[in-house]
This record gives structure tokens, C-alpha cells and sequence, in this order.
């Protein structure tokens, strides 16, 4: 039996039992069973060559509760007793154990929200005996080909597109990888790692570009790959994900909210390399926003990751590849206000646009991939922003879950693209149909000297305004002085009339210079408001291919489909109408 049907097999038992709900629960079921299976297997490997202490108690290893080869093994309501009332307990409870310490801050990290759903122990035996005789996991190609069949299971859980969280298709993050091109002893970091997809594949391509099978070598590839995930489910697949491509121990595979380590991220922290597909739209719970420096605080999600990465995560001269949506690209406000500390601080040289239905079935909404480095020179920062507009394969008209996008695709890309590592390249970069750049810092000084004129204005009103606050401060403190000599005058009527009366004038003109102070501030922020429209133009990157002409509207072709769609719409009215008929009729009878 092909390892999809095995795993067909399991879901289709695991429908059986009333505990399990949905297709997220059976993933989770079946994936801390394959967790701990792989775990076994690579332990059983490290005993042939060494003196291995497992982290595990002898009774909690895979082998010595599920394997089916013994005779005496646990099931029905027994077996269920064991899994909820020692194994996940002593699982979630590890520290006290001897063995590697590392490892056990894995399990501990992985089982420590996890919950077996599962009701019925003779249905669970039944899921533990088809991973057991179905799954072989003793060489590296059958890990090799539970890891493709692994990464199906993921594209498939359609549950996997809620609240913003998509599964990222492979062709974008080998593309991704290929492009970043990463080299043996950099740190990589995915801060929204989900199920592990970017991390797993920059670990297939340091071990592709490895020229040598070195300790040392081999240790950096170890310790390249780090992830942060916030969720239970996604963080135990991207544990498991890791192991299947070889990390022994994935300990740096964190989970946390990364928001929530903006404070604490320090120079130990950074990485060369950061990759990732933040949450698209979502918001963050209140207050998380208040680390953030004021002029960029925001609940946004997408605007708060991509923040963080530039400003603290990366190293200078790191580089980053994060795939966006089209609503930054042409977001205003705080997100005009990130993509100015972004080319400042940075140099984004490459804007690729996907085109529609790259993350179908989740989701309709267009992306990008943003690719930029990490510079302390203002001279590095960003000069030249190129755009490739990747276009649909021939004959196709959308992509969808049966009809993907592939990684070949981006051939074009890739031979377009020019020296992986020296961003004098760019600058011979070719313009195509798909291919094209705007002059950045040429539009840049011309939108800062278009808008000058309005920002001295703004000056000079705040000026004035700030003129006629000290005046008002001023006549304020007379009327204190004039109202002590009032007090202190007791009986001298005459007199005290008098300073009443002035007391009075400067009080309406008081009144006047709020309102003309009220009126430089208008002005002020309208000519503040026109020269930042001017300048804050030049950071909407939604830029449209030039080489692409745009499609005359057919009016009679659009008046047809119009048509159309009304006598549909007419047609679904009546027989709505129909149906409400008959079953009045029905009521009546």
C-alpha cells in the first residue's frame, strides 16, 4: 500500500471515533503518533554507532507501547488510560529525566498543549498498527517519502487557511530559498514559521550545497535553521518536519509569540537570513503594539512582523525574502511609514508579483515577495527597486488545488536574476515584457522637493501658532497678577472696576488668539497634509507593469455577460419561488 493510501487508511479510521472532530484534530492525532515513531527511529540509529540515554522513560518510548511485534500491548479502554493518565502527563512533565537536555526541551515544548482526542483505544490500535506496518522509516529515502507525503497532508488541510494563516506553496518557498541562496554556517530564522515549509526547504538546499561532509559542516547545518510559532498544531508539525529533514535536535524551533520578544531581541539574536509568510490581515491582541515605537504602532500583525525583522532581526548585511500582500505594497499612514524606515535602513532591490490564485484554495488575495538587505550605509540603501511580474503558465487562466504552481515557473526569474551575492548585479539587469524598475531615489529627491515648499509652510504656521501660544501664556499670567491686585485693593471700588475691565480685554483677546492659533493649526496640518501626500506617493509600490497594455472593455461584451447574469439570477428566483410553492402545498395537505 502507497504511503498516501496508508494515510487515507488512517483518517478513515480515525472518522470512526466520536472524540475527533474535524480534519485539524486528526491531524494532530496522527502527527504527535508520527512524532514520537521518528523519534524512535532516529534514536535507533544513534544506539548502533554509540551509548545513547534517551529523554524518554523506557515505558514512554514508541517502541516499548505501540510496536505490535509484542504480545502483552495495551488496548481498548486500558491502552486510552495510558495514553491521557502517564503518557502525555510524563511527556509533558520531562525535565526530570536524564538524557539529552536539548531533546527534552523539544518533547516537553511539543506535547505540552497537545491532547489525545481519540475515545476509543481499539480504534487507536488500529491507527498505531497501520503507522507500524505501513510506514517503514529505517532509511533515509523512506523518510524521504513520508516527508513528501507529510508535506500533501499539510497542503490538504484546508483548515490550515483560517485567521490568515496559509499553507505557503512549495514552488514559492524553493523558489524563495534558491533566491536568498543561502551558504553553509548562516542562521535562518522563519518568525511565523507555521508548519516548518521555508526552514525545511533552506535545510535541503544547505545540504545540497555542501562540498564537504566535515563535523563542522554538518553541525552549522544543524544549527542554521530557527523558527518561532505561536500555535500548538503548527509548531508540533513543524518539529516533526525538521526531524524528517534530518535536524536531531530542534530545539530552536521556539513556541512563542514572536511579538510579544520585541523588547528582549538582542545582537545575540540576529540571524543572516530571515524567510517567511507573516499572518496576512490579522490583528494583534491589545497592548502587544506598546513595544513598538510610537510612530509604528499598530495591532496589524503583517506591519508589526515586518517591522520587527528589519529593525532588530537581521544582521546588518543579512538579507530577507517575505512574502506580502498587495495591501502593503500600496497601504498608507503606519504602512507608508514602515516602507520609508524600510528603504532607508535597508536596500529592496526586488519586488516579485505573484499573480492571482497562488494560495487557492485558501485564499483569493494577490501577493509579493519582497527581497531586501540589511545596510548601515545610507549609500546602500535603497536605490533602484526592480519588479518581476510572474506570469500565468501557458494556458492557464488561475492556478487551483489540482493545477498548482511550480517551482519550474521561475526559470525566467531565476535566469533573469543575475549574481546571488553581489548587488552590483542588479544594475545589469534587463527589462523585459515581465521585468521592469523604478528610479527610487531619483523619485525620492524630486517628491522631497515637490513637497518642501508645503512642509516650510507648515513650518512657518506652527511658528506662528507657537508665537501666539506664548502670548496667550503671557496675557494669562497678567490676568493671575491682575487678579491678586484686585484681591489685595479691599475696598478701593473705583480702582478694582478698572482692572476688572482690563482683566476682561485680555480675556477676549485671549479668546482671539485661540481662535487664530486654532487656524494656524488647520494650517499648518493641511500644508503638512499636502506636502506628505506628495512624498508619501512614492512608498504606494503597487506599481503597474509598463510593458503590459491594458484591455480595452468590450461595452457590448460586457453588456451580454450582464445579461446573462440577470436571467440566471431570474431563473434561481423562480425556482426558489416553486419550491416555496410546494411545500405550502405539502403544509396544507
Amino acid at each position: 500500500m502507497s504511503l498516501t493510501s496508508t494515510i487515507k487508511t488512517i483518517q478513515d479510521i480515525m472518522r470512526k471515533d466520536v472524540g475527533v472532530d474535524g480534519d485539524a484534530q486528526r491531524m494532530s492525532q496522527l502527527v504527535w503518533m508520527l512524532f514520537l515513531k521518528i523519534l524512535d527511529e532516529q534514536e535507533k540509529q544513534i544506539e548502533e554507532v554509540q551509548d545513547y540515554t534517551s529523554p524518554i522513560k523506557e515505558e514512554f518510548r514508541w517502541r516499548n507501547w505501540a510496536a505490535v511485534e509484542k504480545e502483552d500491548q495495551k488496548t481498548g479502554d486500558q491502552l486510552i488510560e495510558f495514553i491521557n493518565n502517564d503518557l502525555f502527563p510524563g511527556l509533558k512533565d520531562i525535565n526530570n529525566y536524564r538524557g539529552n537536555s536539548k531533546l527534552r526541551e523539544v518533547i516537553q515544548s511539543v506535547f505540552e498543549d497537545a491532547y489525545n482526542y481519540i475515545k476509543s483505544g481499539s480504534l487507536l490500535r488500529q491507527v498505531i498498527i497501520k503507522i507500524e506496518e505501513d510506514i517503514p522509516l529505517k532509511s533515509f529515502e523512506d523518510q524521504k517519502h513520508l516527508g513528501d507525503v507529510y508535506e500533501k497532508l499539510l497542503k490538504d488541510l484546508q483548515s490550515a487557511g483560517n485567521a490568515g494563516e496559509f499553507y505557503t506553496p512549495r514552488a514559492v518557498t524553493e523558489f524563495v530559498v534558491d533566491r536568498v541562496a543561502p551558504r553553509i554556517g548562516e542562521t535562518i530564522l522563519d518568525p511565523a514559521c507555521g508548519t516548518g515549509g521555508f526552514l525545511a526547504q533552506a535545510v535541503d538546499y544547505l545540504n545540497k550545497s555542501k562540498r564537504e561532509e566535515s563535523a563542522e559542516t554538518l553541525q552549522n547545518i544543524q544549527d542554521a535553521p530557527r523558527g518561532i510559532e505561536k500555535k500548538p498544531l503548527p509548531h508540533l508539525l513543524a518539529v516533526t518536519n525538521m526531524i524528517l529533514h534530518g535536524i536531531k535536535e530542534p530545539f530552536r524551533i521556539e513556541r512563542k509569540n514572536t511579538l510579544d520578544l520585541y523588547t528582549d531581541w538582542t545582537e545575540n539574536n540576529k540571524v543572516d537570513i530571515v524567510i517567511t509568510n507573516p499572518p496576512f490581515g490579522g490583528m494583534e491582541e491589545e497592548g502587544i503594539e506598546n513595544s513598538f515605537p510610537n510612530e509604528f504602532r499598530t495591532r496589524e500583525t503583517t506591519d508589526l512582523f515586518i517591522y520587527f525583522i528589519y529593525s532588530k532581526m537581521l544582521k546588518n548585511g543579512g538579507r530577507c525574502a517575505i512574502v506580502l500582500p498587495d495591501g502593503f505594497l500600496f497601504g498608507e499612514g503606519i504602512k507608508s511609514r514602515i516602507k520609508e524606515d524600510l528603504m532607508e535602513k535597508c536596500n529592496l532591490h526586488t519586488i516579485v508579483r505573484l499573480p492571482n490564485g497562488v494560495f487557492n484554495p485558501y485564499t483569493g488575495i494577490k501577493t509579493n515577495i519582497l527581497f531586501f538587505e540589511k545596510t548601515d550605509k545610507e549609500k546602500d540603501s535603497t536605490q533602484t527597486i526592480w519588479f518581476y511580474e510572474h506570469p500565468y503558465p501557458e494556458g492557464y487562466k488561475n492556478y487551483s488545488k489540482t493545477r498548482p504552481m511550480q517551482f519550474r515557473e521561475f526559470q525566467a526569474e531565476q535566469e533573469w536574476w543575475g549574481d546571488l551575492y553581489d548587488t552590483l548585479t542588479y544594475e545589469k539587469r534587463n527589462e523585459s515584457q515581465h521585468a521592469w524598475k523604478i528610479d527610487f531615489r531619483k523619485e525620492k529627491t524630486e517628491a522631497l522637493a515637490e513637497a518642501e515648499p508645503y512642509y516650510n509652510k507648515a513650518r512657518e504656521y506652527e511658528k506662528q501658532k507657537r508665537e501666539k501660544s506664548e502670548e496667550i501664556k503671557e496675557l494669562n499670567a497678567a490676568i493671575r497678577t491682575l487678579r491678586r491686585e484686585v484681591i489685595s485693593l479691599k475696598s478701593k471700588e473705583e480702582e478694582k472696576q478698572v482692572l476688572k475691565k482690563e482683566i476682561e480685554v485680555k480675556q477676549e483677546l485671549i479668546k482671539v488668539f485661540k481662535q487664530e492659533a486654532a487656524k494656524l493649526e488647520r494650517q499648518a496640518k493641511d500644508e503638512q497634509d499636502s506636502g506628505d501626500r506628495i512624498k508619501y506617493a512614492i512608498y504606494n509600490l503597487d506599481r503597474n507593469n509598463p510593458h503590459t497594455q491594458e484591455k480595452v472593455l468590450d461595452v457590448t461584451e460586457l453588456i451580454l455577460e450582464f445579461e446573462q447574469i440577470q436571467a440566471r439570477i431570474y431563473k434561481a428566483q423562480e425556482q426558489l419561488k416553486d419550491k416555496l410553492a410546494q411545500a405550502l402545498i405539502r403544509e396544507v395537505e
